[in-house]
């Protein structure tokens, strides 16, 4: 039986030791230095600009003009509830491709209101702005964002803006869902991706309540793994593919993201039922053979249900006309897919929650 929010998450409310962001070669200074939540709910400064309870806005984090700016800069929303609560955070668009991320973020936002809501929803929507304009993965310096955390306060652009957001943060969030999409030419089925070993971040994607939940730490260097490692849950929500916006998709996310909001008593959803979603411990990924590049054309849909030895597609060379079936060496569910495209040796094509 899932406990409640407060039992989950009393052990993380804890007020935390003032933070201070030193500045990104003296531009982010403008935007930080912060304490730890006061007792008495009221008014937070963020970014310069002052939040009363019962209100939202949108900032930009870095208020000076400057070359290095417009490569660092991101928009932060903030909504301050009327009453007290916990902090919900929100990131999306650590990868500049992951276009339905962004519009989660966005929309949850939008349909806030801030005089109804307990607690503070905290939103990094464009963590890779420069990367979201330019439709490009990677952060300007052509690093990947999500193996950068925490940061540095010397290091190269990545990792001076997962410095900032990393120690912004973890001085604010009681949770965390980090919103993303499939990438490199792959789509994922709606799912959460959590550590099933830590109690309060797998309620968090109980009662997401979209798609299923993959078991699984974080890799070294993510968002998700490294603020769990500071005692922060977090979850990520992967749904779709880059580059465009899939309606069906956003929807699902925003709803997981109220979903989370209700349970952390932060909004209230009438007729909400706890759901039961499926939880796979172990996924693997169904790969090109050695030798056998090609033309993939994919034969199931994503979310479909695999036995073992079951076709799911093939490859075909251009060269030869030699075709190549794919089959699944594992019993279980698609859910992520390359989507149809010339592949090599090695590439990754299926991915299968497993049985």
């Amino acid at each position: 039986m899932v406990r409640s929010a407060a039992e989950e998450l009393e052990k993380i409310m804890i007020i935390r030791s003032m933070f201070c962001v030193i500045g990104v070669l003296g531009i982010l200074v403008s935007a930080t230095c912060i304490a730890a939540e006061p007792a008495a709910w009221g008014a937070i400064q963020v970014s310069g600009n002052t939040v009363q309870p019962g209100t939202k806005g949108k900032y930009p984090v870095i208020s000076e003009r400057g070359f290095e700016a417009s490569y660092l800069n991101m928009p932060v929303f903030v909504a301050r509830g009327a009453k007290p609560g916990p902090t919900l955070c929100v990131t999306a668009g650590i990868h500049g491709d992951e276009t339905n991320s962004v519009e989660v973020a966005r929309r949850v936002f939008a349909e806030t209101d801030a005089t109804k809501l307990s607690g503070m929803l905290y939103m990094f929507p464009f963590v890779n702005a420069d990367g979201f304009r330019n439709r490009k993965r990677e952060m300007t310096d052509g690093r990947d964002l999500n193996r950068s955390f925490p940061g540095s306060e010397n290091g190269s652009v990545a990792s001076l803006v997962a410095n900032f957001v990393f120690t912004d943060l973890t001085s604010r969030c009681t949770a965390l869902v980090d919103l993303h999409t499939g990438s490199n030419l792959r789509s994922n089925y709606p799912q959460i991706r959590v550590d099933l070993e830590n109690e309060a971040a797998k309620n968090l994607a109980v009662n997401f309540g979209v798609g299923m939940i993959l078991g699984g730490g974080g890799p070294d260097g993510s968002l998700r793994g490294e603020i769990v490692k500071a005692g922060i849950p977090a979850i990520i929500y992967e749904a779709g593919g880059p580059l465009l916006f899939q309606e069906e998709e956003v929807a699902r996310g925003a709803e997981g993201v109220r979903n989370v909001m209700h349970y952390l008593g932060m909004a209230e959803i009438p007729g909400y039922k706890t759901p039961h979603p499926k939880i796979y411990e172990k996924t693997r990924w169904v790969r090109v053979p050695r030798t056998h590049g090609g033309f993939f054309f994919p034969e199931l849909t994503m979310g479909a249900k695999v036995e073992e030895g079951m076709r799911m597609g093939y490859v075909v060379d251009p060269g030869t006309d030699e075709v190549h079936v794919v089959t699944s060496p594992y019993a279980g569910q698609i859910i992520g897919m390359t989507l149809p495209q010339p592949v090599l040796s090695g590439y990754p094509l299926f991915h299968l929650g497993v049985e």
